[in-house]
């Protein structure tokens, strides 16, 4: 065989998932190696809410208390009229007994992949490091690079997006398109933009538009809307990105100054697009998430539309079981009838049972809550205000009451 590098856990991805996952085996005296297909650290999104689930992985991990530091605790829910455009509900967080114990922040998305970077060995992530192939040698996985080189792993994991190598190695279907887009954009305010600390939203007739404060002079925003009510949108907007923040005032006009003001002060170099994709949920539910030591986490294992806020926390739940996994077979030698290679199966089926359902869920319930705000129609506009106004906050929080628990069970 050809030469090549020897590696106990090779990471594919420095993302959120795998450098939280390199972080967890780091915390447990583990070593790793993130391959990363960019030059740098991949700091683009700009934010993201991290819902109490989250914080308890963060806080399992080591990272929690520095980034409350650079972010403000959220206290509740406004949520707009879709007729009026104006904030006529609110749940607030803090004073409601029976929301007790709950965290909600919004998060840059830099502050948090630094923070992970900076608790690594720095020999950690490498960089420009595409896989090219992956191929079987007995029971260890060769990991071909773009550049020649070849990695030879105990274990691999994929933690490499929607276009994941490993998830297409292991047999998971392709994530669709849902027929949505989302607009998303971070906005600073030289002196402080005045808001609530609060999670405002709006939804209705085909958009669905909100915006959290990060701190106090610095707010991320959401839009996410249907492609068919702009046609040729995307070369429209390519060719001239002031259509595309005019396209949302048009639509949020109904709204008070100060919310359009997020959108009409957010730089055009602060706002990006993409189409919002998922994996089916059966392909989860019935798929090889994990084939002996080889499995996947974050937007390689789950991805969902961002309506209730689940997509990046649920991969920091992921890095989390999976070091807690990890550890048990790599570190936990009492069995000695099981050798190294039968401890990490077992390991990352256990991974795997723990993650399948919740994925599932995670999924099912972030598209039918994206589809009911959005849905046009009598039935649907009479359904969204008799109930499901009130409901949004219960849906959010329901799905992020869960504890990922410690990297040592």
């Amino acid at each position: 065989m050809e030469n090549h590098e020897d590696v106990d856990i090779v990471i594919v991805g420095a993302g959120l998932a795998g450098l939280t996952t390199a972080l967890a085996l780091h915390r447990l005296g583990l070593r790793s190696l993130v391959l990363e297909s960019s030059e740098s650290l991949r700091t683009t999104g700009f934010a993201l809410t991290i819902w109490t689930n989250a914080w308890r992985a963060l806080d399992a991990v080591g990272i929690g208390d520095s980034l409350r530091l650079k972010s403000t605790q959220m206290k509740g829910f406004k949520i707009a009229s879709p007729d009026t455009g104006l904030f006529t509900s609110e749940q607030a967080l803090d004073k409601d007994g029976k929301f007790k114990g709950y965290e909600s922040r919004c998060v840059r998305r830099k502050d948090l992949l630094e923070a992970l970077v900076d608790e690594l060995p720095p020999s950690t992530v490498r960089y420009s490091s595409k896989v090219a192939n992956i191929e079987e040698l007995d029971r260890f996985k060769l990991v071909h690079l773009a550049d020649g080189s070849i990695l030879k792993a105990k274990v691999l994991i994929g933690c490499d997006g929607v276009k994941s190598v490993v998830a297409k190695w292991l047999g998971l279907g392709a994530p669709v398109r849902v027929g949505r887009s989302a607009i998303r954009g971070l906005v600073e305010f030289p002196n402080g933009s005045g808001l609530d600390p609060m999670f405002h939203v709006n939804f209705g007739g085909g958009v669905r538009f909100g915006f959290v404060p990060v701190d106090e002079k610095s707010v991320y925003w959401f839009f996410t809307f249907t492609p068919s009510q702009v046609p040729s949108y995307e070369e429209d907007w390519k060719e001239n990105p002031m259509k595309m923040k005019q396209f949302i005032l048009s639509r949020i006009n109904k709204m008070p100054q100060h919310a359009q003001d997020v959108v009409e002060k957010t730089s055009l170099s602060s706002i990006s697009i993409a189409p919002l994709k998922f994996r089916l949920p059966w392909n989860i539910l019935f798929g090889n998430i994990v084939k002996d030591n080889v499995t996947v986490a974050g937007d390689a294992l789950h991805p969902m539309t961002p309506d209730i806020g689940q997509g990046g926390c649920s991969s920091l739940e992921d890095s989390v079981v999976l070091g807690r996994c990890l550890g048990e077979a790599f570190l936990n030698k009492s069995n000695e009838e099981d050798d190294e290679f039968e401890r990490i199966k077992k390991g990352l089926e256990k991974y795997g049972k723990e993650r399948r359902w919740r994925s599932f869920s995670l999924i099912s319930v972030a598209y039918c809550v994206g589809f009911i705000q959005e849905s046009k129609g009598i039935l649907m506009t009479y359904f969204r205000k008799a109930w499901f106004s009130s409901y949004t906050p219960s849906a959010f929080l329901k799905m992020a009451n869960y504890d990922c628990g410690n990297l040592v069970s």
